[in-house]
């Protein structure tokens, strides 16, 4: 079995994994502006994605134009959380060409249209887990990876090798999810790196220190903007708010991802506790002006939005809002990238906010909800293949992961972009 990197190694974002040239596991892509893809032009027989993130799902696509129809493989919020990324996907470049060219870049073609979303729906083939399916003569099988709602680990059997891609997991329970507890037999391990060089407290700590700080805000008078990834993260926010009894607004695509997850309430950790959380929330209709917004910002409340790093949404309008007052915060619930508006803020209390820098008086704080694992979690997964092959991806320090490894007696390695390996 021929293993190629197209993206994805020694790097966070466009993972994509060619097998045999045949079977192509994730296509995703970088943000960015441009955005980064994959390395080279692919024609696969077969598509197998691990999850509806961006960074694996978000060029899928760009496979089917012109006359390619590869059945794309994937579960079933795994597909909806595709259709609904890749039409957001679309709707940010029509924005983009109307602005023309900006001090942030300009345009860019968005490498797919609305007839290639359309005919997802011509190739698309759902699965659960642990159900094994035929795709370009593979047998594969997904595993629940705890990620976000329909993630999965990949196994990859040719009848003499079993590859077993992680793709993004989680080890540690979530309330929105259980962390994996799947360790399937494998000859080798494409291990995902992310959080390699993080130990974090547990989540209950992280979970009460946020919930506290939420709650006396609130009780003082104050508003706190949650930024919040839409995909898994503001759904995870919204049911701590309803735990802890926090009263919460949540608005930006994490609503229309809340009615996806609604519809696959096999793949949640706790479906009673989901809807009772939904039901507790208050979600603020698409087609809300910014001035309700400002409205909603005065409330004393919980406001869980888009974007997680203040990259654009509604948060253009909640963080602006309350910026000049010391009483409100802003609880970021993820890493923030470096170069965006979220890490500068947290960085000099100042950002570049939808276009004109904005000094921030209110409070800022970090809380890391994370569904990726972090150190402890990597080892304690990858301690049940100390006898297989581990090329490790998807991460910033992967060569110097894999390192580590072999100092403990892994066969490990750290693939860079375009590398083919053979198992």
């Amino acid at each position: 079995m021929d293993v190629r990197f197209l993206g994805g190694a020694r790097e966070v974002g466009r993972s994509a994994i060619l097998v045999d040239d045949s079977l192509l596991l994730d296509y995703g892509l970088k943000n960015g502006t441009p955005p980064q893809y994959p390395l080279d032009s692919v024609d696969p027989d077969a598509v197998v994605v691990s999850h509806g993130h961006l960074d694996h799902a978000g060029l899928v696509p760009a496979l089917l134009a012109g006359s390619r129809r590869p059945p794309v493989h994937w579960t079933p919020p795994t597909r909806d959380l595709a259709r609904l990324l890749a039409k957001d996907t679309l709707k940010i470049q029509r924005a983009e060409q109307g602005r023309g060219a900006t001090e942030r870049g300009g345009r860019y073609d968005c490498p797919f249209t609305r007839t290639e979303v359309a005919r997802l729906g011509e190739v698309s083939e759902t699965h659960g887990y642990r159900e094994p399916f035929e795709a370009a003569g593979y047998e594969v099988t997904f595993f629940d990876a705890g990620h976000i709602p329909g993630s999965a680990h990949v196994l990859v059997d040719d009848g003499e090798s079993r590859l077993l891609y992680t793709a993004d997991f989680n080890t540690e329970d979530q309330r929105l999810l259980a962390g994996t507890t799947a360790r399937p037999d494998a000859d080798a391990v494409v291990c995902e790196a992310t959080y390699a060089d993080v130990t974090r407290p547990d989540r209950e700590t992280v979970e009460r220190r946020f919930a506290q700080s939420v709650q006396q805000t609130v009780h003082e008078g104050g508003t706190v903007v949650v930024p919040a990834f839409a995909v898994g993260r503001t759904q995870e926010a919204m049911l701590v708010c309803d735990a802890h009894g926090v009263d919460c607004y949540v608005d930006g695509m994490g609503v229309a991802v809340t009615e996806s997850f609604k519809r696959t309430p096999e793949f949640l950790r706790d479906p009673d506790a989901f809807r009772r959380a939904c039901g507790h929330a208050r979600f603020v209709d698409a087609g809300t002006r910014d001035g309700q917004r400002r409205r909603i910002a005065d409330k004393r409340t919980a406001i869980v939005t888009t974007a997680g790093m203040l990259g654009g949404g509604p948060a253009m309008t909640y963080v602006p809002a309350i910026a000049g007052n010391p009483q409100h915060k802003i609880a970021f619930t993820g890493y923030q990238v470096e170069g965006t508006p979220g890490r500068e803020l947290l960085e000099t209390g100042s950002a570049e906010i939808d276009g004109r820098h904005l000094r921030v008086a209110a409070q800022v704080e970090s809380h890391d909800f994370s569904a990726h694992a972090d150190r402890d979690g990597l080892r304690e997964f990858l301690d049940a293949y100390r006898g297989s092959e581990v090329f490790v991806n998807h991460g910033d320090r992967c060569a110097d992961f894999a390192e580590e490894l072999r100092a403990d007696g892994f066969d490990a390695s750290a693939p860079a972009l375009g590398d083919e390996l053979s198992i």
